[in-house]
């Protein structure tokens, strides 16, 4: 992999005769002999990274498609093929591409469900608005993953119709469809067909019963961790009532025996359903697993009773799940909040506060209640600067990349609180060029501000030269447009891979140094095909 040529492959600056140059590269690597395996991938990767381009021609798109339809979906959405730009016997790829954007004609739907490649057909398996002879050839293809798709994708009353189908793998797929019929999706969830499936992909391979080793040693094996086997497809049964469960088209009522049963993963996955009526909350909410009351407690239709209820629950992680519950009452929250370790991050019950209730919570006597509105971004003027003060340095740290805040309330904060609070300041929007080169020199180091710096478009070049000495940060800087140009022209040689490759996108790479880079390339190319 040529990271020199990725990154130029992404550089917004650079110029489309180089553009056009890189392309053709990736045809001489397709062609090259000698090293043709290394040289043909270095060719598909650089193709994909230039079908990312947003400032790609006519001329250059459709050389890119002419060449690697690969990444033709890009191509399609971010371009604008079309289908009078592309032969479906030539670029298969982009046909498939144009029909899953709803842009290709149906007679490509019929060429493809009569192609003898399977993965084509698969890949038409999921598109959208298939004919209707189209989707019957493809519910009777002799290839079951391509039916399997079709079952993930397809209209409910095809859905309806593979729910039957012999293979219990299809029903399987079937009951993840949300355009499945609740009705459908009930029967799957329960096992109460009258018609059972006839086979799995265990006894279509093994002799049964049979367990797979979930440390199988076979590289071929297709098989998933824990499938099984004894006739009656007992690991694709629990499968697809997984599926249903998890799928919001499956009716509630359908699921109220799984709030007994012996699996924990499915009264966790029941937890989860926004739709639980109360007497399933009461009945999960005294569940023996932690994990299922947990699930329950992040549930966000759950009543304020159950909310109470649970915040009693020492069960692991019950509680702090419960503190990320957009409902739970505020003093709930409050009580919680100094025994629950919360983390940085803005629990949505503080997000939707209002102002009174920001105002009583930035005024609590605990550390551990005023950190929780000091993680808004909108607070008043008078809250957010009485927090910057604040004598916890975590309560700083929290309030630290608060807009608004001036360099001189932001050097007091450091002053105060020392490296605890310099990535909290380092990120905040209004810290201006001199605090952002203090900070980066900052005594002992704070490697999280470094990363927060080089991520910085206002970052100045001071404080990038300085970040590149982290090993974090080295990537983001090596990509910042401030950056030096004869600094991003040494890291054009780096040891680590990904520093080459930010600095080669880095739009202030000198034109001339771009161009150096690909005639090289070229010179390459044309001598590995010379000694082929």
């Amino acid at each position: 992999m040529n990271h020199l040529l990725l990154g130029l492959a992404s550089n917004p600056s650079l110029p489309p005769d180089l553009t056009d140059r890189l392309i053709a590269i990736t045809v001489a690597g397709t062609d090259a002999d000698g090293d043709a395996d290394a040289d043909a991938d270095a060719a598909d990767d650089l193709a994909s990274a230039l079908t990312h381009r947003t400032d790609l021609s006519r001329a250059q798109t459709l050389a890119l498609a002419a060449r690697r339809d690969v990444d033709a979906a890009t191509l399609v959405h971010g371009v604008g093929l079309t289908a009078a730009d592309i032969d479906p016997a030539i670029r298969p790829r982009a046909a498939l591409a144009l029909l899953d954007a709803g842009a290709g004609p149906p007679g490509w739907a019929r060429r493809f469900a009569e192609d003898t490649d399977a993965w084509r057909r698969w890949t038409l398996a999921s598109c959208p608005d298939l004919p209707p002879d189209v989707t019957e050839k493809l519910a009777a293809d002799p290839d079951l993953d391509v039916v399997v798709e079709l079952a993930l994708f397809t209209t409910p009353e095809t859905a309806t119709r593979l729910a039957g189908h012999p293979h219990a793998e299809v029903r399987r797929a079937v009951a993840a469809n949300e355009a499945t019929p609740p009705a459908v999706l009930a029967v799957l969830a329960t096992g109460t067909d009258a018609n059972p499936a006839e086979r799995c992909l265990v006894c279509d391979r093994e002799e049964i019963p049979f367990v797979h080793d979930p440390h199988c040693p076979r590289p071929d094996c297709i098989l998933r961790a824990g499938a099984s086997c004894d006739g009656s497809h007992e690991s694709t049964v629990h499968d697809t009532q997984q599926a249903a469960l998890q799928n919001p088209a499956t009716p509630v009522e359908a699921l109220t025996g799984f709030a007994d049963h012996p699996s924990i993963l499915f009264r966790r996955e029941l937890a989860a359903r926004t739709d639980l009526s109360p007497q399933l909350c009461a009945r999960l909410a005294t569940d023996p697993d932690p994990g299922v009351r947990g699930e329950l407690a992040a549930n966000p239709s759950l009543g304020e009773s159950f909310i109470r209820a649970l915040a009693t629950d020492t069960g692991y992680d019950v509680r702090r799940r419960l503190l990320h519950h957009p409902h739970i009452p505020l003093d709930v929250l409050t009580q919680l909040a100094d025994l629950v370790r919360v983390g940085p991050t803005l629990l949505p019950r503080i997000a939707t506060a209002s102002a009174a209730e920001v105002a009583e919570l930035s005024a609590s006597p605990t550390a551990a209640v005023r950190i929780l509105p000091a993680e808004r971004r909108d607070l008043p003027h008078a809250i957010r600067d009485a927090l910057a003060a604040d004598p916890d340095a975590k309560v700083a740290k929290a309030v630290a990349p608060h807009p608004g805040l001036t360099d001189t309330q932001l050097r007091a904060m450091v002053a105060t609180h020392g490296v605890q609070v310099v990535a909290g300041v380092a990120a905040n929007p209004d810290a201006s060029p001199a605090l952002l080169a203090d900070l980066a020199r900052h005594d002992p180091p704070a490697r999280k501000a470094h990363t927060a710096i080089a991520r910085r478009a206002d970052a100045p070049a001071a404080a990038l030269i300085t970040c590149l000495t982290d090993k974090k940060a080295r990537r983001p800087a090596a990509g910042h447009p401030a950056l030096p140009p004869s600094a991003i022209t040494g890291l054009l040689t780096d040891d680590d891979w990904r520093v080459v490759e930010a600095a080669a996108s880095n739009p202030s790479l000198p034109a001339g140094v771009m161009r150096e880079v690909v005639v090289r390339e070229e010179a390459r190319a044309a001598a590995a095909a010379g000694t082929g």
